[in-house]
Order: structure tokens, then C-alpha cells, then sequence
């Protein structure tokens, strides 16, 4: 059965990294996917344009970062993703990134905040700004860590933005939903500034969300 499903999230970390690339949230090599299943983690290959990848050439590795199966290196980013799982039993993918308007963001050292919108007062009214740590380093996963339990996102200063959750679909729309905020933020601030809806509104927004 394990099998089954390391088989699956193969092919669902290639459409992702095939999505990602198409909307420009990569570019090159950049960024990096993984999907825990159990005790094990499939990790994107060091070196491989996520628009392009091969299940086959996907490593899995054991939560203690130990390579289980594959022929090319997993992202040496990797170690961010083992933090995410260490820390949130609940994750079950990362999704790694550097689309362009939250990296902007994230080389200015500004979190993001918008109260603007209702879809984003329910699914991302806030996304705290990591302290940069240098790629590839255990600094990365140090810095990151306070923000895994209370959020699903963080940027990376001076490096990108990360996303996690329960399922792979679910972490990667949040990244989706991360840029789109971080786009209109700088799209608003460049034509004028926009407008908070008000603080009663957004309580009501949370009340009858849950969130």
C-alpha cells in the first residue's frame, strides 16, 4: 500500500512543480516540493527545473533526512521541509518558491497583511517575514520554526516564501494565494493605496468563518 502511495505523490509533486512553473512562481531550478507519506518524505531533486520533473528521479528520504531511494540528491532546502514535519503533525506537503511579487516583499522585509478582501481575512490575513538565514544552512529551519504551528505561510527574507498543509493541493493554492495578496498589495500601493474593510465587517468575517 505504501508504495501505492509514494507512487502517487510522485506524480502529484511533478503536476505541482509542472503548475508552478507554468505560473511563473519558479524560475530556472528554483524552489522545491515534498509530501510526507508516513515516516517517509518524497523531495524534489537538487537541480531539476520543477516544470520538468520525472517521478523517477524524486528522492525519498526517512524524517531524519536519511536518503531511502533515488538517484539524484534531494533540494538541499530539504531541511526546511523536515523542520515543517518535525514541528506540525498535521503537515503532510511543503511547497518551497520564489514567485515575484512576494520575493519583492520579502528583499523589502515586509510581512504581508490584508484586510481588504474577505477570501484573504479567511484563508491568509497574515503572512509573517522569516529573518534571513543563509540557503541550504540549519539557520533556515531555525528561522521559520516560530511560525509553523499558528500559520500556513511565511516569507523567507531576502529568499522567497514557503507554504505548508495537510495535503499538496491545499499547500500549493496557498502559494498561490500568497502571491496573488503579495501582486495586489504592490499593484494597490503603486495606484494610491486601497482600503481595509472595516473592523466590524472583519469580525463578522471571522465569525461566521471560524477563523
Amino acid at each position: 500500500m505504501r508504495t501505492t502511495e509514494l507512487e502517487s505523490a510522485r506524480l502529484a509533486v511533478c503536476e505541482v512543480g509542472r503548475a508552478m512553473w507554468e505560473r511563473r512562481l519558479v524560475a530556472a531550478n528554483d524552489g522545491n516540493i515534498s509530501v510526507r507519506v508516513d515516516d517517509l518524505v518524497v523531495c524534489t531533486p537538487t537541480g531539476v527545473s520543477k516544470g520538468f520533473l520525472v517521478p523517477g528521479e524524486l528522492a525519498v528520504l526517512g524524517l531524519d533526512g536519511e536518503l531511502v531511494s533515488g538517484d539524484l540528491p534531494p533540494s538541499s532546502e530539504v531541511k526546511m521541509h523536515l523542520r515543517v514535519y518535525e514541528l506540525d503533525d498535521t503537515a503532510r506537503a511543503v511547497v518551497h518558491a520564489h514567485p515575484l511579487f512576494a520575493t519583492m516583499a520579502a528583499v523589502q522585509g515586509r510581512e504581508l497583511e490584508c484586510r481588504m478582501l474577505p477570501e484573504t481575512i479567511v484563508t491568509m490575513p497574515r503572512v509573517p517575514l522569516a529573518p534571513y538565514a543563509t540557503p541550504s544552512t540549519t539557520a533556515v529551519p531555525d528561522s521559520i520554526s516560530p511560525f509553523v504551528a499558528d500559520y500556513r505561510a511565511c516569507l523567507l527574507e531576502n529568499h522567497g516564501a514557503l507554504t505548508w498543509g495537510p495535503d499538496l493541493m491545499s499547500t500549493y493554492l496557498a502559494m498561490e494565494r500568497l502571491e496573488y495578496t503579495a501582486e495586489l498589495l504592490w499593484r494597490l500601493d503603486a495606484s494610491g493605496g486601497g482600503r481595509d474593510l472595516p473592523d466590524d465587517e472583519i469580525a463578522r468575517i471571522r465569525d461566521l468563518f471560524g477563523c
